[in-house]
């Protein structure tokens, strides 16, 4: 972020809309060419660099990359299918594939239907949960095609029962048949006011 003033900063509220839907428009488009060219393997714009608020005169904390997932603002529907099709078979294989083919199709072709609440999976005992929980705030910076983000996000532990916690931990198990018991996950809600794009965004 640049050192203009608060006001200077903020955005209106029209402003944030626009940024908001620039990005989550770029993430979807990023995240279906990365299903139907690469397999979907991620790429620099689901990993973003995290870095945590320095206190004083400490400089920013970096976390390094962590792969993070939009959801769908009601994902109830798509975890239900995801669950099925992990317990369906307990081939990875086949797994992957019946993944591939849902996601590449119609999933992610309408950005409006994605909660801006980003979200990561951890293991029980990951070290950057545990900084992330206890800062209750990050930045997030993207990049990926020429396109970059830098998000301020506050950071929330999704209890189990969250349907986006759902959705998370389901999405994950179609392609790792290995999640550990007890697995986080954490929501990170971006604070579009303060966000920043670099092209900078701009309304269709």
């Amino acid at each position: 972020m640049s050192d203009e003033t608060e006001a200077e900063v903020l955005r209106l509220e029209p402003a944030q809309a626009v940024l908001r839907n620039h990005f989550l428009g770029w993430q979807c488009r990023i995240r279906q060419l990365a299903v139907r060219q690469a397999g979907g393997r991620p790429t620099s714009a689901m990993t973003p660099r995290v870095l945590l608020a320095g206190a004083g005169e400490d400089p920013a904390r970096d976390l390094g990359r962590i792969v993070v997932l939009t959801v769908k603002a009601a994902p109830e529907e798509t975890t239900a299918q995801f669950r099925h099709m992990v317990r369906k078979t307990h081939d990875p294989a086949e797994r992957y594939e019946a993944a591939l083919k849902v996601l590449a199709a119609a999933y992610y072709q309408r950005p409006q239907e994605f909660s801006e609440e980003l979200t990561a999976l951890f293991g029980p005992r990951s070290e950057t949960a545990d900084a992330l929980c206890a800062s209750g705030r990050c930045r997030l910076l993207f990049e990926q095609y020429q396109q970059s983000y830098d998000l301020p996000c506050a950071v929330r532990a999704l209890e189990e029962a969250d349907p986006a916690f759902q959705a998370t931990y389901w999405h994950n198990a179609l392609f790792n048949p290995a999640l550990p018991a007890g697995a986080r996950v954490l929501g990170l809600r971006p604070d579009w006011a303060r966000a920043e794009a670099d092209p900078p965004a701009v309304s269709a």
